[in-house]
């Protein structure tokens, strides 16, 4: 069938969903949707249309960024407006369905927004939304709207439009030079030009050649991937192809974590997709074109995320990077033959570059990293979730334009990039722009995406600890410096954490973080010490005072805190007293409390149960001793 013929079906499909006379329900059921209990909302929304004798079109969609608003859904009534419901349960869609399908009006009180830019009385229109008016979607742009299962609502969107392009008439070498002029660059962490490694791997002279994509997203806090993937998984799987064709490969890989089904699960139902509609498999879309795709399953090590590994562990060997010096891996990849290695957003804008043009993409972004980037957004903030904004954005703008601030009032201290491998950025670095060079020259990486907002309850030598922890556990042991020297600045940084702190630590951590970089051969291991390096770089103070007064500013390091009750606030109502799982607090009714340091295992109990009213309950930084009670 001709693609001609593929794209009328598909727009005939999505048009008259988009015209039905029938009300609509979309429900993100992405894994953020489906653990706020999305699954269960949709089946108390079927339950209640049918029994009223309702027929109405229910869709599933992907992630539309909004994390902290689910479940959300989209109501669209006959011939009504269109509206998102935020946080929604399947108590409420008794309610949903009365007032908004029933009788047509919108239910204000648990409304995110009017969809679009529709105008609904008292309602927002969604694109003026504060976490949305200021991104711009094109890794996203399918994510939240069409049904991540059904390749007609992608086609209908414009997908594949760029395949169909390219075994039209495109020479590989039109592609590459396309790719190249945009300025695309991985998307990945690296950030290396996309079309110089496709044009690399396709000089290198063979007859047989592998597109690989690293879909093995292991970043605490990031998960753009996992979403790109459960969303629109159809665009990887398109770019993928696009790039076969490319370097002249016929076989393809996905390798993506087996912790994440629903990805895989989509994954698997789009490749079949695209099978049968003759995009994918034996001669695409009559061109003698070939190309398949597989999906391989990782057991989820963190250092398979270097090309190396992740390349081993495809051939069923131990996931561990191969020793130096070694070839590029577009020259000896998997089974030693040239293999091209991209990460998922990488090859989800390929499509989107070829069908918009070059020029179009590098319109955004800054002189040296051009268009999108895309990053998970968590955290202390008012909006978590997924956002899409054009390189050379500041940290400022996403932290407090799109993510809303700090809430409670509380003052911002750092925003870490770039997973555990990153860095912690402090206030006087917000105006920073965020793109490779700048955020690398800052101390932090961009990495695959992850952006952790920290406020000032947030001990940043535990925040430390808390990375190096992770990165030693997933440090293969290859190299001696990674194997030992985390674990040697682990301890170290325990040992600050818990008082035990030598003043000459913060020298040794230095020293040590410097020879890691310097002596593993992969990034692992060169960017292991990151979080420690920047966070004494920046926050030198706070390890000072762990170390030489025994003390934690955030009070957050249970060994160098103490609770007090306040004589002039506790009203001796015997609640903390009764809840203390040590006994450690002693008084009477009308006898001011007092907390036995020593017996005290600084467990906040005390201060979580005592009134509001009262806030007789202290934490302070340092620990007391019995003595001081006295």
């Amino acid at each position: 069938m001709k693609f001609e013929e593929i794209a009328q079906t598909a727009k005939e499909e999505w048009d008259a969903l988009q015209a039905s006379a029938k009300p609509s329900i979309v429900v993100g059921t992405a894994t953020c949707g489906r653990a706020a209990g999305a699954m269960e909302v949709m089946e108390a929304l079927r339950n209640e249309l049918k029994e009223r004798e309702i027929e109405a079109n229910i869709m599933e969609t992907g992630c539309f960024g909004l994390c902290d608003a689910e479940p959300l859904i989209t109501i669209k009534g006959p011939g009504g407006p269109s509206v998102w419901y935020r946080n929604v349960t399947p108590e409420m869609a008794g309610k949903l369905v009365e007032e908004h399908i029933v009788k047509g009006s919108p239910v204000a009180e648990h409304a995110l927004g009017a969809a679009g830019d529709g105008q609904v009385d008292g309602l927002t229109a969604m694109s003026d939304l504060p976490m949305l008016k200021f991104q711009v979607r094109r890794i996203l742009f399918n994510c939240g709207v069409v049904d991540p299962s059904n390749i007609n609502h992608y086609i209908a969107t414009g997908g594949y439009q760029a395949l169909n392009k390219v075994v039209s008439g495109m020479s590989p070498e039109d592609i590459i030079d396309e790719i190249t002029r945009s300025g695309l660059r991985g998307l990945g962490g690296a950030g290396f030009p996309v079309g110089r490694k496709w044009d690399s791997c396709r000089r290198v002279p063979s007859d047989v050649r592998y597109v690989v994509c690293n879909a093995d997203e292991g970043d605490p806090g990031a998960f753009q991937d996992r979403s790109v993937l459960e969303g629109d998984p159809y665009s990887v799987v398109e770019g993928m192809t696009i790039a076969g064709y490319a370097i002249g490969a016929q076989k393809g890989y996905i390798y993506v974590r087996a912790e994440y089904p629903l990805a895989v699960e989509r994954l698997e139902n789009a490749t079949a997709q695209a099978k049968e509609k003759g995009l994918m498999g034996k001669n695409i879309l009559g061109s003698g074109f070939d190309f398949d795709l597989e999906i391989f399953q990782g057991a989820g090590a963190f250092v398979c995320g270097e090309s190396t590994a992740l390349v081993l562990s495809i051939e069923g060997k131990r996931g561990m990077p191969k020793p130096l010096p070694r070839p590029r891996t577009t020259e000896v990849g998997l089974w030693d033959m040239p293999t091209l290695l991209n990460n998922v957003k990488s090859y989800s804008i390929v499509p989107w570059i070829l069908t918009k043009g070059a020029d179009q993409f590098a319109s955004l972004g800054t002189e040296r990293c051009k268009g999108t980037a895309v990053f998970s957004l968590t955290g202390k903030m008012a909006n978590c979730g997924l956002i899409e904004v054009p390189m050379g954005t500041t940290l400022r703008q996403i932290i407090y334009d799109i993510g809303g601030g700090i809430p409670k009032g509380k003052a911002f201290k750092a925003v870490q990039t770039g997973g555990p491998s990153g860095g912690c950025l402090p206030a006087e670095l917000l105006d920073t722009q965020v793109d490779f060079d700048k955020l690398t020259a800052a101390g932090a990486i961009m990495g695959s995406g992850g952006m952790v907002v920290m406020d000032e309850d947030t001990c940043m030598v535990d925040v430390a600890r808390y990375f190096l922890d992770f990165t030693q556990k997933e440090s293969c042991g290859e190299c001696s410096l990674c194997r030992l020297g985390t674990l040697q600045m682990l301890q170290t940084l325990e040992a600050i954490v818990a008082g035990e702190g030598d003043p000459d630590d913060i020298d040794m951590l230095l020293e040590l973080g410097e020879a890691i970089k310097t002596g593993s051969i992969c990034g692992l291991g060169q960017s292991a010490p990151n979080p420690a390096l920047t966070t004494i770089r920046y926050f030198r103070h706070e390890y000072e005072a762990h170390i030489h007064e025994k003390k934690c500013p955030a009070r957050v390091c249970k060994d160098l805190i103490s609770y007090v009750i306040s004589a002039d606030k506790c009203k001796a109502c015997m609640i903390c007293l009764r809840e203390c799982p040590v006994d450690a607090i002693r008084g009477a009714k009308k006898e001011v409390h007092v907390i036995d340091q020593d017996k005290c295992i600084r467990c906040g109990v005390c201060m979580s149960v005592c009134p509001e009213r009262f806030g007789a309950v202290e934490c302070i930084p340092g620990r007391l001793t019995e003595a001081d009670n006295a």
